[in-house]
């Protein structure tokens, strides 16, 4: 009975040893698999049999200790190590890395669990591990906002996504000289004297058809379906041309309008109380010798800069009919065209959300000087107002004695983009943070300095390159060269990772002695960081599994020699009982 024991403990030795040799020599085959855990193999005694449970001590006995004997070895647990491996740089973008604890969650049949980050885009442009299971994360709204709580695969569109991003902020820089002339003076001009057909008075509301030369009051100078052009300068630069319809129910007062508008003369400056200061807008002024005569005055806004001038076929229909000429002339109070004083410009482009290109001018003047400092006003417009006003706001720069820019007041604009599909009103904030004003006595009359040193909007752009930040964070690089968020990775951790369950290929599934999965982003929830463009290599020690090697073949061999000796006892007892 003995012998038969010793046979059975043997072959339980070959078979946990042999065990051990197929672990030892997973471990070695997996030696250069991505993220590959080592498993170690832990036997224990597989049974007992009692001869004697031992006895207490008595007096006059000191007791005895039980007798057991064993019945071989069983493997006791087959425990992964879920120790980090060595990280390795590959350079390629969709190769993950965790360093620290935790999984990165992939969707195939089922929801598994990895730390192979060997993860590729598909055709479809989503990222996928080598098998095609697809990575799980969080989507981005229609702000790039990532949207957190619900898992879903995640995408990088490189080549298809197109974005645009309206500006909100324009910097400028320069120098507002201190050493100019305060701006008192403005383009006053003014057209020949008008009537009605008939010889009538003229009022705002008076129809454009009904109007006449004074000198010939019989003759109307405009005709329903007319289209004039008005072309014009302002400050040395041509301004974009617009057209005016003349309709059945045009009014002097449209006309007015639209000639306020296309020139960008703006008209809610504050009165200064400075009654030779003109003041900006179109207006109608009646003759002092004749009550029924009327002409139109067009006053623009102070400084050089903003000096209006229309030539003879500025304002004029196809056959080369002019129904006014403008001159330079003095307004009801004496005031002549003189527009004088410091003033600088600054034309850059700005993008609303659809990512088209605007025009934005910002004419700086000098308003006025103290012992405190200088106070400039600045003027901005665009010839891309979907309502025709070319006036887009106007605002203050107050410096203190040191030239430095105390406050700056009024400087957000708005452009009207109603119905080209844009957010409307485009609404920038002008900064003028970089901007100084201190003395230049440079020859000429060019003294002041003003440019656009940033602006934050850019054009359509399509998705050109993406990064993956530590935090899981999907970031992608636009051809305008704009970011954008396009997603986040998600980590699962686990309070036992030893007891997941493993579905080979690298993959794993909830176990359960597992616990369930913790899911988070990674740095949160004790999962670890995210290195891009790396891979976690296995981390089986060879030179450790050449010892459990050679262990292993020893016990095998010592268990076999077990066997082959209980046999030759058996065979030697058979042989004496014959």
């Amino acid at each position: 009975m003995a012998l038969t024991n010793t046979l059975f403990s043997g072959l339980s030795g070959l078979d946990v040893n042999q065990q051990k040799l197929n672990v030892v020599g997973n471990n070695i085959a997996n030696v250069n698999t991505v993220a590959f855990k080592a498993t170690r193999v832990l036997f224990k005694p597989q049974f007992y049999v009692t001869d004697s449970g031992g006895t207490q001590p008595t007096g006059d006995v000191g007791g005895t200790n039980p007798s057991q004997r064993g019945l071989g070895a069983v493997v006791g647990a087959l425990d992964k190590n879920f120790a980090p491996g060595s990280i390795e740089s590959t350079g390629k973008p969709t190769d993950l890395a965790i360093d620290g604890d935790g999984f990165f969650i992939v969707k195939g049949s089922e929801q598994r669990y990895t730390r192979d980050g060997s993860f590729r885009l598909n055709t479809n442009n989503q990222l996928v591990t080598s098998g095609g299971e697809f990575v799980q994360g969080y989507a981005i709204d229609e702000n790039f906002n990532v949207i957190g709580g619900q898992l879903t695969s995640i995408s990088v569109p490189i080549g298809t996504l197109t974005t645009a991003q309206a500006t909100s902020t324009a910097t400028l820089k320069g120098n507002l000289s201190a050493s100019g002339v305060v701006a008192g003076g403005a383009s006053i001009l003014g057209t020949q004297y008008l009537t009605t057909v008939g010889g009538g008075p003229v009022t705002a509301s008076t129809q454009l058809t009904d109007l006449s030369d004074a000198t010939a009051p019989a003759t109307p100078i405009f005709t329903v379906g007319q289209t004039f052009t008005l072309r014009a300068t302002k400050g040395a630069r041509t301004l974009e041309s617009a057209d005016f319809t003349v309709g059945a129910a045009s009014t002097l007062q449209d006309l007015m309008d639209f000639y306020r508008q296309t020139l960008g003369i703006n008209t809610s400056i504050p009165d200064d109380g400075n009654p030779a200061t003109p003041t900006p807008g179109v207006t109608l002024e009646t003759d002092s010798g004749n009550p029924n005569s009327s002409r139109l005055v067009i006053t623009g806004n102070l400084g050089a800069e903003n000096a209006i001038q229309i030539a003879v076929d500025g304002f004029q229909a196809s056959g080369q009919v002019r129904p006014f000429t403008f001159s330079e002339t003095t307004n009801a109070a004496g005031i002549a065209s003189n527009p004088n004083g410091e003033s600088v410009r600054a034309t850059f482009v700005v993008y609303d959300s659809l990512g088209t290109p605007l025009t934005v001018t910002v004419t700086a003047v000098c308003e006025s000087k103290s012992t405190s400092g200088n106070t400039w006003r600045f003027l901005a417009e665009t010839a891309n107002s979907t309502n025709g006003n070319r006036a887009i706001g106007t605002g203050t720069l107050t410096f203190d004695s040191g030239g430095k820019l105390l406050v700056a007041a009024g400087n957000t604009i708005s452009i009207p983009r109603d119905g080209t599909g844009a957010t409307s009103p485009l609404n920038i904030t002008l900064d003028f943070g970089n901007v100084t004003s201190l003395a230049n006595t440079a020859v000429g009359s060019q003294k002041s300095e003003l440019a656009l040193q940033d602006e934050n909007g850019a054009p359509i752009g399509r998705l050109a390159s993406f990064s993956i930040g530590v935090d899981g964070i999907i970031t992608g690089v636009f051809s305008t060269g704009i970011t954008r968020t396009l997603g986040q990775l998600a980590m699962a951790t686990f309070s036992n990772p030893q007891g997941l369950i493993d579905r080979g290929g690298n993959m794993y599934v909830e176990g359960a002695n597992s616990g369930a999965a913790v899911i988070g982003t990674p740095g949160t929830l004790g999962a670890g960081k995210i290195i891009s463009g790396s891979l976690e290599l296995s981390n089986v020690d060879l030179s450790e599994e050449f010892i459990n090697l050679i262990i292993a073949s020893t016990g095998f061999s010592a268990s076999s020699r077990v066997i082959s000796t209980s046999d030759q006892l058996l065979t030697e007892l058979l042989n004496t009982s014959r």
